[in-house]
């Protein structure tokens, strides 16, 4: 006689994932990757750009603002130009609409032309440290900006970290300013118009559309490059051979700081909300008082320090984007 078996109901298997949900994964990682690759880039502006006034400082004694731009802008637009065709050979690059080129010439014009002359000025007639602190106030300016004109809702965290932000710049560059003459405060009146200028930058070129960080720097560089050789036309009575040490200086302010600088924040500002990469910015005067000690073997107060850690606390805390916003695209954001 056989015995009867009884089976016994399996226990319930986890349902296979949906072909939506495997694609799913593989998308949140790589939005994930490219936010990180745009912090980091902002990061690596911020660095190069923190050096950019001690070294204009240094060879305004030489050469005038207006030919500064001239010739850092000039020399940098031909170098974007070989490296767009290089790139051009390798890959397909998008064309830009009527509209995308304008918008890319306008801020090209904005945050090259007009903000650069405003802080050359602003440099002569002012201090490197108040321009690295003044720097502090442009998240503000564009964080306004970008409410009145988006209507992008501002977390209350992000609106803390640009004030905590700009309290530690303060802290950093306080025992550090130095007194620079009856027209100071008109140099500090210009670096904060500077600031409203690179505001309207930033918003125009989010306006101008995500394309490659390339290509929209070269059409930006060679609309700026082109204001600043007109503008320039006002010093001609002036022009003269820079000395070797200015020459230098002129090439390291082209190659790294318009060139690596802009290439590194155009790209960082097609998946960051402008104002998240602006906050970024605010590393700006800490890394000029990193520079300052290991290049210029300066001393650093225990108040600039300690603003150097809010600083970098201030910015944490604006990278904090619980709703995902600072990857929306363009489109989205308009």
């Amino acid at each position: 006689m056989t015995e009867k078996t009884t089976t016994r109901p399996r226990a319930a298997t986890t349902a296979p994932a949906t072909s939506a949900e495997r694609a799913e994964a593989p998308a949140a990682r790589s939005a994930r990757r490219t936010k990180v690759l745009s912090i980091v880039a902002v990061v690596g502006a911020a660095l190069l750009w923190s050096s950019s006034y001690a070294v204009t400082k240094e060879v305004l004694s030489d050469v005038g603002p207006l030919t500064i731009g001239a010739l850092r802008f000039t020399f940098a637009a031909l170098l974007l130009i070989a490296m767009t065709r290089l790139v051009a050979r390798r890959r397909p690059i998008e064309r830009p609409t009527g509209r995308q080129r304008l918008l890319t010439w306008l801020s090209g014009l904005l945050g090259i032309t007009v903000y650069f002359i405003l802080e050359n000025f602003g440099v002569e007639l002012s201090t490197a440290s108040d321009a690295s602190l003044i720097v502090a106030s442009y998240p503000l300016m564009t964080m306004l900006l970008e409410l009145a004109i988006f209507r992008i809702r501002m977390p209350v965290a992000r609106i803390v970290a640009v004030l905590v932000a700009a309290a530690g710049a303060y802290l950093v560059v306080r025992n550090g300013a130095a007194v620079g003459g009856s027209q100071r405060w008109l140099g500090d009146i210009l670096l904060l118009f500077g600031g409203m200028v690179w505001a309207l930058y930033n918003l125009v070129s989010k306006l101008a559309g995500g394309r490659d960080a390339v290509s929209v720097t070269c059409h930006q560089m060679t609309a700026g490059a082109a204001g600043f050789l007109l503008a320039s036309l006002f010093e001609a009575s002036h022009w003269s051979v820079p000395s070797l040490t200015s020459s230098a200086l002129l090439v390291y302010l082209a190659v790294g700081c318009s060139v690596g600088g802009f290439l590194l924040y155009n790209y960082g500002l097609q998946a960051l909300k402008s104002s998240v990469a602006v906050n970024i910015l605010n590393l700006v005067p800490a890394f000029g008082v990193l520079g300052a000690v290991l290049i210029n073997g300066e001393s650093v107060q225990l108040t600039q320090a300690t603003g150097g850690i809010v600083i970098v606390g201030g910015v944490m805390l604006g990278l904090v984007d619980r709703g995902g916003g600072s990857l929306e695209p363009p489109e989205e954001q308009r």
